[in-house]
């Protein structure tokens, strides 16, 4: 397969992820255009010819393997198709959807990409409506089938938000729905799941052959970090704020070269944290020392965001300097973005930095504290490997990436 002229790659935006579909397909034709103008400039310098002949040659053999024979009339050059597929989407009276594929796939790897905790107000044909997490589903379930019988030749999931992801341990008597959604993926013929940051690797084990493809924010987040933090300070201590969360929090403190910190928690279970004002937290405990120091938080999510602003207001209590917040799905259910608006006025954090998988609109993007992460690039450099059979490996394990820019940041 060629690696300059993408072959048999379609890519599908579900309802109300039109807007993060077309950044991911942009970043692709980037990319693309990027490994033709190495290949051109390395092949040209490599065999001593002159840059328009190399572009001639290379582009000669790409059309004898392209299967549609190209027009004379067009420039010899890397032209890319658009990748996208037109999809019809149909929401009836009674709440019943259908997808519909308007576009020729067959035999295409079609990656669908779809923000399925979008709770904004979208557009479906002639309906107007707030959808919940259960009308994706059925949208994502619809469209999985519509993709499966028009003969795509593979169905791939890019879901930075995975469904149900809490719901991923029984401790009464409850069902396991993190993984009930998965074997329904897996059932309907999906092939791979692209996720970011997903609450559990547990819920992988409910697969026998889907593959999962758990992505991190990290590089993006910390990237960021640095435009409003100065991450080569000696006065850097990353806090974890739980238990479940000391992982995530010791990678950023080995590579920040900073001590680990961690609040212990313990929650009364019979109540349900409704927003900042209402949390089911009981008592909290810090191990370690803040006092005058710079505080990193690092989460997976910010729901309602309860959690979070009761540990800060705790690190604040315990003499810390400057808080920020590292969380690569801020979904900020709610009444949550008034909340951390308040919360912000009168002192208890400095920033929130939140990737770009969640869709936002102003009322969250508007606010000074906080600080977007693109990570369309990843999703793109991702789906781009995966098409043409390369490794990911760099890109999920990108500890590598992260340290070399931490190490050039502190070395200055």
């Amino acid at each position: 397969m060629s690696i300059i002229r993408p072959q048999k790659l379609g890519i599908i935006a579900g309802p109300g992820s039109e807007f993060f579909t077309k950044k991911i397909v942009n970043q692709l034709h980037d990319l693309y255009y990027k490994r033709n103008e190495l290949l051109v400039e390395t092949q040209a310098q490599r065999y001593g010819i002159s840059r328009e002949e190399t572009i001639k040659r290379i582009m000669f053999y790409e059309d004898i393997s392209f299967p549609d024979v190209p027009s004379p009339k067009v420039d010899v050059g890397l032209h890319l198709p658009n990748f996208m597929v037109d999809v019809k989407y149909t929401r009836f009276k009674n709440g019943e959807v259908k997808s519909e594929i308007l576009s020729p796939i067959r035999g295409l790897s079609i990656y669908i990409v779809y923000d399925v905790s979008v709770h904004n107000e979208i557009r479906v044909g002639d309906s107007v409506f707030t959808p919940t997490v259960n009308d994706h589903l059925m949208f994502l379930f619809t469209l999985v089938q519509a993709v499966m019988m028009s003969g795509a030749g593979s169905v791939t999931l890019v879901l930075p938000t995975y469904p149900y992801a809490r719901q991923h341990k029984k401790t009464t008597r409850e069902g396991l729905t993190a993984a009930l959604v998965g074997k329904i993926f897996e059932d309907i013929g999906v092939s791979r799941i692209i996720t970011l940051d997903i609450h559990s690797r547990e819920i992988e084990n409910a697969f026998m052959q889907l593959h999962l493809e758990n992505l991190h924010a990290s590089y993006e987040c910390i990237g960021a970090l640095d435009k409003v933090l100065d991450i080569s300070s000696p006065d850097l201590v990353v806090v974890a704020p739980d238990t479940g969360a000391v992982a995530r929090n010791k990678f950023y403190a080995n590579a920040l070269h900073c001590p680990l910190a961690m609040l212990y928690k313990e929650r009364d279970y019979s109540k349900l944290s409704t927003d900042a004002k209402h949390s089911n937290i009981k008592s909290l405990t810090l191990l370690g020392d803040v006092n005058g120091k710079d505080v990193i938080i690092a989460d997976d999510m910010i729901a309602t965001g309860g959690t979070l602003i009761t540990a800060m207001k705790e690190l604040k209590k315990k003499g810390a300097k400057t808080i920020t917040s590292i969380v690569s799905l801020p979904f900020f259910n709610g009444s949550a973005p008034e909340d951390f608006d308040a919360a912000h006025k009168e002192g208890v954090f400095d920033y929130i930095i939140g990737t770009n998988a969640v869709f936002q609109t102003d009322r969250l993007l508007s606010k000074k504290w906080f600080v977007q992460a693109d990570i369309s690039e990843l999703f793109a450099k991702v789906i781009m490997r995966l098409h043409h059979n390369r490794s990911i490996s760099p890109l999920l394990d990108n500890r590598m990436f992260v340290q070399n820019l931490i190490d050039k940041k502190q070395k200055k």
